[in-house]
């Protein structure tokens, strides 16, 4: 049995073209998202699309392993850092296909230099379950800066 499962839902309305979603999470933590096809291939408009949640999670996956492993295998974790994921969708062949992630860390380590923080940054994008969902079907990239 799983650990632990997380649940979202969604009342479409409507055909693709013309129609919207409301999208919930079971936590609440989260407000109602309205979903749009044109918001997912287009302009945003203030709602949200499959690619910048599957972002959202990645980037916060991702930054969870990276914090432990700094604090285990340093002794000590940086105050923040900030990570961004980049979903990248395009057409390929006629249908819709996410085509890569792409993960921006930068942190300050006291004490290590770009190499190591490099390793580790590398380290941890195989060790995030998110990347390990999508690996072998999506591309991904992780560019680590210090500074």
């Amino acid at each position: 049995m799983a650990m632990q499962q997380r649940r979202a839902s969604i009342t479409w309305h409507g055909d693709l073209q013309s129609g919207n979603g409301d999208l919930e999470v079971e936590s609440g933590a989260l407000q109602k998202l309205n979903v749009t096809f044109s918001a997912r291939t287009e302009s945003a408009g203030g709602k949200t699309s499959p690619e910048e949640l599957l972002a959202a999670a990645h980037a916060t996956c991702y930054a969870m392993v990276l914090a432990n492993m700094l604090k285990q295998e340093t002794g000590n974790a940086p105050d923040a850092f900030d990570v961004t994921a980049v979903c990248s969708l395009d057409r390929v062949e006629g249908a819709l296909k996410i085509t890569g992630m792409d993960l921006r860390v930068k942190a300050n380590v006291p004490g290590m230099d770009g190499a190591k923080f490099q390793e580790f940054a590398t380290t941890a994008e195989l060790r995030c379950p998110v990347s390990n969902a999508i690996r072998n079907n999506v591309p991904v990239t992780v560019n680590a800066t210090l500074g």
